[in-house]
């Protein structure tokens, strides 16, 4: 008997050690990302404000490009696939290098400089995971444990960027694989997410957040209508997906040298920036997304986000997919709202979270993004409508390291990747 009770204090006392080790070190990925993360988008709102300032820069991007490809191959960093790296190394223990971080912080940086179309969460994702992972090897952790590591690292650079620490701390583990979560690193991911963004907070990040002024009674009608926005926000997750991998294939089919396709990129850009006439569609998008809020976009605005993003991002430059695809929803939401007469703001906002569940396969994730960002106030409207776009999304998505686990229509273990 006193055998057993022994046995029992000893396990009590590990379980007990194991959850200080994970509060003493996601705390400090917290401290370490939330810094960097801070840094980072400072980082990247002066590129924008000197962009914007001097629109001529437009015109240096394929320069610009040249530099990115330039630091990828000096530091021996050419394979690098982005995001999908980050998926790879907590799926298959890839290396996950600490160059990735400066790589990345430096690189999307240029890209905000000279008007490259790219986000800043994406981004955010690939130094946040390079960053903790760095972290766990200088302490020694074992390859599992690194790859918590890795998910504290993505959780504290979102919430730190976005402002959201819900999501940012779900969203890291749901996006590995769809179907399965690691819970293992709920507390973790939480504790990481929370400092993370009471660093940004402290050094005056400040959060993103949109008021939607009038939401109109849940009933029949209006759930049918958000109900057909959700399938063909679905429908225009899959288009977002499509044109980024399409692009990337046709850019190394013509363009098999990187430094020549970075180049012939940047130049497209300016050539559709120049078609446009302005630099609405350069950037993350945050401008549209603001409009939309107001209840105002121009019909081909989502089509044109894409296909700058696709040109941008799918060359070689850069920065993240995550903005992108909430502005290209955003428009095609407040659209649909104009067209039906039916609270385009309200659109704007399921528009926004029904593309980023469809891109992402993540409706957990984007459920708690739609709270963070508009309030609770339109949740039966965010509830359902991210449902429906989770299941008619198909599987495609753009990381295509993410793994299907478990179908998403049927309840059997299909194990595949996105497309």
């Amino acid at each position: 008997m006193n055998d057993v009770i022994v046995h029992k204090i000893k396990h009590n006392l590990h379980r007990f050690a194991v959850s200080c080790k994970w509060v003493i070190f996601s705390i400090l990925v917290g401290l370490v990302v939330g810094l960097c993360g801070t840094a980072f988008c400072y980082g990247l709102i002066g590129a924008t404000n000197i962009r914007l300032a001097h629109p001529w820069l437009i015109f240096l991007l394929p320069v610009g490009g040249l530099v990115i490809v330039g630091l990828y191959h000096l530091l021996q960093n050419e394979k690098d696939t982005g995001t999908n790296l980050v998926i790879s190394a907590i799926h298959s223990g890839d290396k996950l290098p600490f160059k990735m971080a400066p790589l990345i912080f430096i690189s999307t940086i240029i890209t905000h400089l000279f008007g490259g179309s790219a986000g800043r969460e994406g981004a955010a994702l690939q130094m946040g995971g390079s960053l903790g992972n760095s972290i766990g090897k200088l302490f020694r952790f074992d390859d599992k444990d690194r790859n918590v590591m890795i998910m504290c690292g993505m959780s504290a650079a979102f919430s730190a960027l976005f402002g959201t620490p819900m999501a940012a701390a779900i969203f890291s583990m749901e996006m590995i694989s769809v179907g399965v979560m690691y819970y293992n690193a709920l507390v973790p991911c939480v504790i990481s997410s929370l400092v993370a963004h009471d660093v940004a907070d402290y050094f005056g990040v400040t959060n993103e957040f949109f008021l939607i002024e009038s939401i109109p009674k849940f009933e029949l009608k209006t759930a049918v209508q958000i109900s057909i926005l959700a399938a063909l926000c679905a429908l225009v997750s899959i288009l977002f997906c499509v044109s980024i991998h399409g692009a990337e294939r046709l850019y190394k089919k013509f363009f098999k040298n990187p430094f020549i396709r970075v180049f012939a990129g940047g130049v497209f850009v300016i050539i559709a920036t120049l078609l446009v006439g302005n630099q609405t569609y350069n950037g993350t998008g945050m401008n549209i997304i603001a409009q939309c809020i107001e209840g105002t976009v121009k019909p081909e605005t989502f089509i044109l986000k894409i296909l700058f993003t696709a040109l941008t991002l799918s060359a070689g430059y850069k920065g993240g997919e995550i903005v992108p695809s909430f502005c290209t929803g955003a428009a095609f939401g407040c659209l649909f709202g104009n067209l039906l007469g039916f609270s385009p703001t309200l659109c704007t906002a399921v528009g926004m979270t029904s593309v980023f569940c469809g891109v992402t396969n993540c409706p957990i994730s984007s459920l708690l993004i739609s709270f963070e960002l508009f309030g609770y106030d339109g949740m039966p409207y965010f509830l359902l409508a991210i449902s429906f776009s989770y299941m008619m999304s198909g599987y495609f998505g753009l990381y295509q390291s993410q793994r299907i686990v478990y179908s998403k229509y049927k309840n059997r273990y299909i194990n595949k990747n996105t497309h």
